[in-house]
């Protein structure tokens, strides 16, 4: 039995690699707009990924009734006390592109260019699983990706802060890893293992339910 999954983005970059992380389960993972005409809007004002995270799911979870997925996730620089954090997405302003965060990053970071110790950053995940037909409670979990900031940008891979992210362990940016390489080592497929367990119950109970068992 497949089940259909809402994953409450409107990023289709983390809605591919999410159906890529999740390919092994009987799982259709979907976008907001597949299933609604006018997808609920929500205003990601959360302190934390977190706060975020449980707020998308369960606004989505409850306009569609279906199993769903809410993701916030963002990078993390120390020297910045943690800045984009949250504001990731929208460091430069509230509608810059990628090119423009990333300019905006390193231009904050420029006092800090001769000292690598100072650059070291982290891609944080926050998923948080909403299974209406059990309750409105989200279940969280999380994934971090440790790694440091590079001055310059390097591969045609990915999206985001990725061309500038050096993934620890690696001689490489997550830019240019495969989407193999990245979903293995990334937050947000950290995140998915961990919530794996609990979506396998999640549709273990659903298919019960469906069968009549219980």
């Amino acid at each position: 039995m497949r089940h259909a999954l809402v994953l409450a983005t409107g990023n289709a970059h983390k809605l591919k690699e999410i159906r890529a992380i999740l390919s092994s389960l009987p799982v259709d993972v979907l976008a907001p707009t597949d299933v609604l005409t006018r997808p609920p809007t929500v205003v990601e004002d959360g302190a934390t990924f977190a706060d975020n995270a449980a707020k998308k799911a369960v606004a989505l979870a409850r306009a569609t009734m279906m199993l769903t997925v809410g993701d916030d996730s963002g990078l993390e620089v120390d020297a910045l006390d943690g800045a984009p954090g949250v504001r990731s997405a929208r460091y430069a302003h509230s509608r810059a592109t990628d090119g423009e965060n990333n300019a905006a990053l390193l231009a904050a970071l420029a006092p800090f260019a001769d000292e690598p110790g100072e650059l070291r950053a982290r891609f944080r995940c926050v998923l948080a699983l909403v299974d209406p037909l059990a309750s409105l409670e989200p279940h969280l979990v999380s994934g971090v990706c440790e790694g440091m900031i590079l001055t310059s940008p390097r591969g045609a891979a990915g999206f985001g802060y990725d061309p500038i992210f050096l993934v620890d362990g690696h001689d490489k940016t997550m830019a240019e890893l495969t989407d193999d390489e990245k979903n293995a080592v990334s937050h947000r497929g950290r995140a998915a293992a961990a919530l794996r367990d609990t979506l396998e119950r999640a549709l273990a109970a659903r298919e019960a339910s469906a069968r009549g068992i219980g």
